[in-house]
């Protein structure tokens, strides 16, 4: 139960977005590896990148009290999931949250984010 800190409700927001995002991409990985269908992999990496597309829209009742930095950064999590959309690319939709450097098992950015705001409850 989370105390009514906007830092706190954002961040709470925020994980419930990365979770579903990691819950498509594994069914991403299922349909690709294991059915060998791509194009039920570009639905999902379509899914994916249209969550994160609408990520300010979906917490922007939460992020309207917290830093204006966090809030440019959400913004910028929509905007560049906005752009693979625009774009149409499976990979650039795919490497969406994942810096080049990534390793299998690590955090990605929007997950990392969630721990910087939750770091900010106060």
């Amino acid at each position: 139960m989370n105390s009514g800190n906007p830092y706190e409700l954002l961040a709470d927001r925020l994980e419930l977005v990365a979770t579903q995002v990691r819950e498509i991409e594994s069914l991403g990985r299922k349909a690709l590896y294991a059915g060998n269908d791509e194009d039920a992999y570009r639905d999902f990496m379509r899914q994916k990148a249209m969550k994160l597309a609408g990520l300010a829209d979906e917490v922007a009742s939460q992020a309207q009290l917290v830093d204006d930095a966090l809030k440019e950064r959400i913004e910028l999590f929509s905007f560049s999931a906005s752009q693979a959309l625009k774009v149409g690319s499976v990979f650039f939709m795919s490497a969406l949250l994942y810096p080049e450097d990534y390793r299998e098992g690590d955090p990605n950015d929007l997950e990392n984010f969630v721990v910087k705001v939750r770091a900010m409850v106060k």
